[in-house]
């Protein structure tokens, strides 16, 4: 759904959303169930590419699941074949793909599994009111997935370290709940106090997330933040004093897909050849709950699978 869509019902513009968002276009899945048919898609597709049939574990990071109840992971652990693994979701927002790399890495290092698959999957296009200039113009949909392994390759990439945390006093900041007199349940947000907070928090997570692995902030080579908003993306680069060009920005295409957005960028950086092997990266994410994380990686030769549905 392009800028120009939007501009027919809602009193905006493409310059407009250009100029504050720096999204161009979004996705908008249909169908039944489509946080678990988006989760299948991506979860398949990183298992061929990795050439592994079976995992330990799976856990789903989703805000947006298809219904409350039961949980996404277990219903994604039986569509791909995985047999009785055990599965569960992780409702982080914006943060919950760092969430599960973080539970993802420290599981792996106590020796209690060996291979955890990752997914990433929202459909906010369905908790969005679609008459809400502030929020409609913003979301997107998708879904993105990774394997988490012991021991890995010598290739491979590995997880050094992470920063993470909450802050439940600023729950009203980002929520779904009734707009107006509106009895649905909808997305809504305080702009502007989000975007200063999510500047500072992660850049603050980012230094921490650094100093455990003894960098400077201007030793990263690849940075992948949330993609929420280019302004803010700018911003925390600006503020850790990093050159613009380090950052990976893809919501020109994508919006902001919550959960999703961390691993749909990263595989926007490895399509165009952003990150390579042997590069330091921090990915850093702000979402909902508060919630924020940073997880730091040397990067290795990661294969790289893409399906669009």
């Amino acid at each position: 759904m392009t800028n120009a869509e939007l501009s027919q019902r809602l009193d905006t513009t493409d310059r407009w959303i250009r100029s504050r968002t720096g999204i161009a276009e979004r996705r908008r899945a249909d169908g039944k169930g489509p946080v678990l048919a988006m989760a299948t898609s991506a979860g398949a597709a990183v298992l061929e590419v990795a050439g592994h049939r079976t995992v330990d574990l799976v856990l789903v990071a989703t805000s947006s699941p298809d219904r409350p109840s039961p949980a996404v992971a277990p219903q994604l652990a039986s569509r791909l074949g995985l047999g009785f693994v055990p599965a569960f979701d992780i409702s982080a927002v914006c943060s919950g793909f760092l969430y599960a790399t973080n539970i993802a890495s420290s599981l792996i290092r106590s020796g209690a599994f060996r291979s955890i698959l990752i997914v990433a999957s929202e459909a906010y296009s369905r908790i969005v009111d679609p008459d809400d200039r502030a929020t409609s113009v913003i979301f997107g949909d998708g879904a993105g997935a990774a394997l988490v392994v012991a021991g890995g390759t010598a290739s491979g990439s590995e997880v050094l370290a992470e920063d993470w945390g909450s802050d439940g006093d600023g729950c009203d900041l980002l929520q779904v709940g009734p707009a107006g007199g509106d009895v649905r349940n909808y997305f809504s947000m305080s702009g502007r106090e989000v975007y200063l907070r999510a500047i500072e928090t992660m850049s603050t997570s980012v230094r921490a997330v650094s100093e455990r692995c003894s960098w400077h902030t201007d030793e990263i080579d690849v940075l992948v933040p949330h993609q929420a908003n280019r302004r803010i993306i700018e911003a925390v680069a600006k503020k850790l004093s990093m050159p613009a060009d380090r950052a990976v920005v893809s919501l020109e295409k994508t919006g902001n897909t919550a959960a999703a957005s961390i691993p749909l960028a990263l595989a926007h950086a490895m399509t165009t050849g952003m990150v390579r092997a042997g590069d330091r990266v921090v990915m850093t994410a702000f979402g909902g709950g508060l919630t924020w994380a940073s997880t730091a990686l040397r990067w290795g030769e990661v294969g790289l699978a893409e399906v669009e549905l």
